[in-house]
């Protein structure tokens, strides 16, 4: 009875299974478990988990908290009116629409720009720590926590897209004219960093660690 529960628990690392990352083939690799195989179908390299996934996603990790912090601290657009030049920041552009009664346009701002690429940065160190540590609280909801990283990744490029839209419709040259900040640019990389990192990360080391304590 005891085998039999097992054997219904093996995973498919321990069956010699590997699952191509590009074309999501599942192939036998049992015979040649440790060596470097390719995909039948696709001819893609495949690995039972993704190469120094810890390492990488780390490294990605710091580099958007590196960035995430002149994101927010620099102007993100400059606005030039009848001569007079006004920058903002995520923040001061948050409260500016706030204070002209825009509540809806703040929080969109706020979710997108501000919560939304630091919950990703949150939740990818709490997985990576969770992984390293052998952490063993609720893998099923650590699983779920990285599918949301994923589905909510690209939401985050919602304050460049913006800022892009307003740089193209608004040039009137000396009535009005809109640039982009130095922020932008370090916003654009916040989000991707943290996409990549995203992508990076193997969810599999999750349930690895579980079935090692099992």
């Amino acid at each position: 009875m005891a085998s039999a529960k097992q054997a219904s628990r093996i995973s498919a690392l321990n069956a010699g299974m590997i699952g191509c990352h590009s074309c999501d083939l599942v192939v036998n690799a049992k015979d040649d478990f440790h060596h470097h195989l390719q995909c039948p179908r696709c001819g893609a390299n495949l690995h039972s988990r993704k190469l120094n996934s810890v390492a990488r996603t780390w490294a990605l990790i710091i580099a958007a908290l590196v960035f995430y912090v002149p994101a927010n601290v620099l102007p993100i657009t400059t606005v030039v009116s009848l001569g007079k030049e006004q920058s903002d920041t995520i923040m001061s552009g948050v409260i500016y629409f706030m204070q002209s009664g825009s509540w809806a346009i703040a929080l969109v701002i706020f979710v997108a720009s501000v919560f939304v690429p630091l919950m990703k940065i949150l939740i990818l160190v709490f997985l990576l720590v969770s992984v390293q540590r052998n952490i063993q609280w609720r893998p099923r909801e650590q699983a779920k926590l990285y599918r949301l990283t994923e589905i909510v990744g690209k939401w985050s490029m919602v304050d460049v897209y913006v800022v892009t839209i307003l740089v193209a419709l608004v040039n009137l040259g000396v009535i009005a004219d809109i640039d982009a900040g130095p922020a932008a640019l370090y916003f654009a990389a916040v989000v991707v960093l943290t996409m990549l990192a995203a992508r990076t990360f193997d969810p599999r080391l999750i349930w690895d660690s579980k079935e090692e304590v099992e």
